[in-house]
């Protein structure tokens, strides 16, 4: 496979479709349309890598929809955060089930479902693909002006709390790839020289802090560790060599967590969580295969990374869409049909598989369609 690979161009083009027919009128990208304990929510993080997607295949107007759905939320919720941010410095933190959650409904509201919701990785990140959306495309940031300002008062507040990870465990420990999230998304606003200079100063010192707080505490034998304090590895680790840019690409600590995610996570090109992941037997995931690729890329090795854009779109089924994950090689096989019988079979198609996907294409240079068969949903809604 190499740039040409009409497969790899299908995939692309269809899940740019996919993406725009999901999103809804008001911004929002559910996470999965059909997968019982996903459908009717969408999550800062997932949504915000989608948006980065979108916005690097040209489709301006859908990610700046999704940025005018996180900026509803937040703005809607400005006591609140306000609350938190004048507890948290007068020294009395709120509850973990009081901060912001991770995830919201299509239209905005907190689902009443429970869930593993603390999470602050999702902040950092819409801060960072707003400043990557506004460079790339030389767009100004005034509309979401107050927004990002809760978010850099909320995160400067609240980062050295412990939280649950991308994957909804461990709320017990500070995570470095959520640290990494929030580090890049406030520098990376802060770079933009869009925002008033007291709060890119906020920013950029908060940054710094956490870079240093990773250096001491979240560094093991030249790589990146899951958590402060433990030796093991996750692939979410991969997100700060690219496209985040928490690492220089080319550091011996970006090729030293390269390295060992490669050594202990990755089988046959594709991909795992963690070495203990149990989640629906502990699956490979293609939107980790295509991080993966990204940080690859980014560190110049661009034939590795298009092995593992193969291997991600030898997951793709029916219609070009692509899995959460799959059971080709599972750590922990006991643990798949107890989750089948939980929620039914993973998410299929995911939003963010696809997202990763076309993300890593674009790095490869992969051609494809960039005419617009689908309204943005603005569009579809007007036309009604």
């Amino acid at each position: 496979m190499r740039n040409g690979d009409p497969a790899v161009r299908s995939i692309v083009e269809a899940g740019i479709r996919l993406i725009l027919e999901q999103q809804t009128s008001g911004g929002a990208y559910p996470a999965s349309p059909s997968f019982s304990a996903y459908a009717g929510y969408c999550w800062f993080r997932d949504g915000s890598y989608i948006a980065d997607a979108m916005s690097a295949a040209g489709h301006i107007e859908s990610a700046e929809l999704f940025f005018d759905w996180c900026s509803n939320a937040l703005t809607s919720r400005a006591g609140r955060i306000r609350h938190i941010v004048a507890e948290s410095l007068a020294g009395r933190p709120v509850a973990g089930d009081q901060m912001l959650p991770t995830r919201f409904t299509l239209d905005g509201a907190e689902g009443n479902d429970d869930w593993w919701d603390f999470q602050l990785d999702g902040y950092g990140t819409w801060l960072w693909a707003l400043a990557e959306h506004s460079a790339r495309h030389d767009r100004p940031l005034e509309r979401w002006t107050e927004a990002m300002a809760l978010t850099i008062d909320y995160l400067s507040a609240s980062w050295e709390r412990p939280c649950y990870d991308w994957w909804e465990e461990s709320a017990q420990h500070v995570h470095v790839s959520t640290l990494g999230c929030v580090a890049s998304g406030l520098a990376s606003i802060a770079r933009t020289g869009l925002i008033e200079e007291s709060l890119s100063e906020q920013a950029t010192s908060i940054a710094d802090q956490i870079r240093r707080r990773v250096q001491d505490e979240g560094v093991q034998d030249i790589h990146l560790t899951k958590w402060l304090g433990t030796d093991t590895v996750d692939a979410s680790l991969l997100s700060l060599i690219a496209p985040m840019n928490f690492l220089p690409p080319h550091s011996p600590l970006s090729a030293g967590t390269i390295a060992v995610i490669e050594e202990q996570l990755t089988v046959d090109n594709g991909v795992h969580r963690y070495l203990a992941d149990t989640y629906y037997g502990g699956g490979q995931w293609p939107l980790l295969s295509c991080f993966l690729g990204l940080a690859q890329a980014a560190a110049g090795n661009r034939t590795r990374a298009h092995e593992l854009l193969e291997w991600a779109a030898s997951t793709a089924g029916a219609n070009d869409e692509l899995p959460e994950q799959v059971d080709h090689h599972l750590l922990d096989p006991d643990h798949l049909q107890p989750w089948n019988e939980r929620w039914g079979s993973s998410a299929n198609p995911l939003l963010w598989s696809h997202a990763m996907f076309i993300r890593l294409a674009i790095a490869l240079g992969v051609p494809y369609d960039t005419a617009d068969p689908t309204p943005a949903p603005a569009a579809k809604e007007n036309a009604k």
